[in-house]
């Protein structure tokens, strides 16, 4: 019964004498009693003070029970006996006490010991997963909505907060935040720790649900998706929301750059972290500790019985054993939510507004004085690496970090107030290299407000730097640490902002993580490529650093190597060799540029047309129209790259019959031009219609995308006089142009 369907018994209808026979034999504690009881005294006008006692000696049974369970080592509730709670569920239990909870009169005298038992009722059976009850709460809609007004009063914020939260996680459509009651004036009531707390509830509902990672993850699916999905979704809609709530975002940004207390030694706390976070990662315990806590001295002097998941101190005396950091651990837990639901905002259709307010409140500069208390080194413990969309079960100390890194390349990306990540002495130094190499200064760099730029010695930019060249090898760290500094890069090519960078090594690190440094992982190489190309591209100074480092043939072909290992993590370093050489064949005027062009390995490997060609072939043929995502279209983009720069030189027919002669090499004629037909109809299915896609194409390659939609229209020709056309190249046996590729 306990793994099967539950089938609830209505307490009302069994005899009392029954009840106590039965209580006897199945050890029921007398919970079916007293539910009975329960039932038949509580009315409209019923004596409330009965229903206390009564529900308070529910929760007592339950909560014990639950914090068990919770402090177990971690055993799945098949393992665990959790006879009390299950005899509630069994009896009805969580539907009274749903209808007690809501009745108007108790919601009118605001009975708060009687809500609060009745959340600790709710807590034990959700905590333990008792069969279908958080599922059955979430689908009562008024009742979600009946939570939120309970989280105008202190003493009941924290249960119901973490109730709502697991019921968030369990529910199947995102709520809507304009819904809640009194929205602004709720959240405006908060204090500063409960808005913290209630940033994990923010987390779920303005957050679009992850597709996952099967095929729903590729972009065919994606595509078809949007257009049956209403536009705003309930996510957008709930962004704006919270946008419209005054003083929402200043204080967030507040409890962002609220420095961490120093109670105990940096060393000590972070053994403990390590320590405590094996029972600690459940969010329910480590509240109601902090709960119990802060409220110890009211608790003594009412003589209630404490937190409903902590009612006897004698029996769980854990106040007398927490280390003094656990304020600590608090804190870090929820500046980590804090820092994602402000990265969330940064991503989303209002990013501009969010972008000027984050300046206006001073978050960078707030950051970067946060940044130093951040101490970076390597775990005791290993922990994997999670992408944007993954869950993460990481110490609290390693979810800060990496979310703080997230929220940084979400900041800087794209955007011309990615320059706050600097001081006003580095700003200085941006112009300098701007005047010394003769070019004007970016606009966005002039435009810049300096009294909301970083204070101190060094910016964010540069701290972030100088953490990621100490980093340890194997530290995953490096992935988010590479893709920060990366989104600085990004967006229209700047000279002076590369020249900063490689001014601090950044370019020799690089190369050292990917040649010298024995790194395996293909994460963490990816962004590196993905760095090395955004810091060169179309920098022959960088070209020339290169080609100082990797000074020896052994090297060059380690690099290669790499490279060639993974074509769709290095793809884009690719594209930025392919387009630096082609603009540095157009500047042999240039003493220095002539110079690097011949002395340079990896220029001179680039020039020879045969290794575009096995580049082209290679990136044609690892992808395919179902296969597509977000991580492997860039292979699409950067072969168009090759044959648009090929056209643009008059040498495209050149490179589609290379292509029909490397078919009939593999002894699979059609196989490439076909797939690359395929692939550019559904380039422009998706592009055609995105406008920040093409905007960051276009800024990505210095090609106007004009240019793009011109080359693609060519290449799909249908007539078959064309040299340009791939259809002039498929034999009338192979050629399969015509197949619909959104119906396979």
């Amino acid at each position: 019964m306990r793994n099967g369907s539950l089938t609830r018994i209505h307490v009302r209808t069994i005899p009392v004498a029954l009840l106590e026979e039965r209580d006897k034999r199945a050890r029921w504690q007398g919970i079916p009693l007293l539910l009975k009881r329960l039932h038949e005294s509580s009315h409209t006008h019923s004596d409330l003070t009965k229903t206390h006692n009564m529900v308070k000696e529910l929760s007592s049974l339950l909560s014990m029970e639950a914090m068990s369970f919770v402090t177990e080592d971690r055993k799945t509730p098949q393992e665990s006996v959790s006879p009390n709670t299950y005899t509630f569920d069994l009896f009805g239990g969580v539907d009274l006490f749903v209808e007690i909870l809501m009745r108007p009169t108790l919601s009118a005298q605001r009975d708060v010991p009687i809500s609060k038992y009745s959340l600790g009722c709710f807590f034990a059976c959700v905590c333990i997963k008792t069969e279908g009850v958080t599922k059955s709460l979430a689908a009562r809609d008024d009742f979600v909505m009946f939570l939120f007004t309970l989280m105008s009063n202190k003493k009941t914020f924290l249960q119901t907060a973490t109730l709502i939260e697991d019921i968030m996680g369990v529910k199947k459509e995102v709520i809507r935040l304009e819904d809640i009651p009194n929205l602004a004036s709720l959240v405006q009531s908060f204090n500063q720790q409960q808005l913290a707390n209630f940033c994990r509830i923010l987390s779920v509902t303005i957050s679009e649900p992850d597709v996952g990672v099967d095929d729903k993850h590729t972009l065919l699916a994606r595509n078809s998706q949007q257009k049956v999905t209403v536009s705003p979704s309930r996510a957008e809609s709930n962004q704006v929301a919270l946008l419209n709530i005054p003083g929402f975002i200043e204080r967030l940004c507040k409890l962002a750059t609220r420095k961490v207390s120093e109670a105990s030694g940096t060393a000590a706390l972070l053994q403990e972290l390590e320590d405590w976070h094996s029972w600690l990662d459940n969010a329910l315990v480590l509240d109601a500790l902090m709960q119990m806590a802060i409220e110890e001295a009211e608790q003594s002097s009412t003589g209630e019985g404490g937190h409903p998941l902590i009612t006897s101190r004698t029996s769980f005396p854990l106040r007398h054993t927490l280390p003094q950091s656990m304020k600590i651990v608090h804190e870090i837990m929820y500046k980590v939510e804090v820092l994602y639901v402000l990265c969330v905002l940064l991503m989303g259709r209002q990013r501009n507004q969010v972008h000027r307010m984050l300046a206006e409140f001073r978050l960078i500069p707030g950051l970067n004085n946060l940044f130093e208390k951040l101490i970076w080194r390597r775990q005791p413990s290993s922990h994997a690496l999670h992408r944007q969309n993954q869950n993460c079960d990481c110490s609290p100390e390693i979810s800060f970090k990496i979310q703080f890194l997230r929220l940084l390349q979400s900041f800087s990306d794209h955007h011309e107030n990615k320059y706050l990540l600097l001081n006003s002495q580095e700003l200085n130094e941006l112009s300098a290299i701007s005047l010394k190499a003769n070019i004007p200064e970016v606009e966005a760099l002039v435009n810049t407000d300096r009294n909301l730029v970083c204070d101190g010695k060094k910016g964010l930019l540069t701290r972030l730097i100088s953490v990621m060249k100490k980093e340890p090898v194997d530290s995953s760290f490096r992935f988010w640490q590479a893709r920060a500094v990366e989104s600085f890069l990004r967006g229209a090519t700047s000279y002076a902002d590369q020249i900063f960078l490689l001014k601090r090594g950044l370019l020799e690190h690089i190369l050292f993580c990917i040649i010298d440094s024995g790194c395996k992982s293909r994460d963490v190489l990816q962004s590196y490529f993905d760095l090395l190309g955004e810091l060169m591209k179309f920098n022959i100074d960088a070209f020339k650093r290169f080609n100082k480092y990797v000074n020896t043939e052994e090297k060059f072909q380690t690099f290669l190597g790499q490279i060639n290992s993974s074509l769709v993590d290095s793809n884009m370093l690719v594209r930025c060799i392919v387009l630096s050489l082609d603009r540095f064949e157009g500047q042999t005027e240039d003493v220095k540029v002539v110079e690097v062009l011949s002395e340079c390995r990896l220029l001179s490997y680039m020039a020879h047309v045969e290794n575009r060609l096995s580049f082209l072939f290679r990136l044609i043929s690892i992808i395919n129209v179902q296969t597509l995502t977000q991580e492997n279209v860039s292979c699409l983009n950067t072969s168009l790259v090759v044959l648009m720069l090929a056209r643009w030189r008059a040498k495209l027919p050149f490179y589609l019959n290379a292509l029909r002669q490397k078919e009939f090499v593999e002894k699979y004629p059609g196989y490439l031009l076909n797939n690359f037909h395929q692939l550019l109809r559904f380039w422009q299915h998706h592009y055609l219609n995105k406008d920040k896609d093409s905007t960051c194409l276009e800024n990505s390659s210095c090609i106007p995308f004009t240019y793009w939609k011109e080359t693609v229209t060519v290449l799909l020709s249908s007539d078959r006089s064309s040299l340009c056309a791939i259809a002039s190249y498929i034999d009338d046996a192979y050629r399969d142009l015509d197949r619909d590729f959104l119906e396979v």
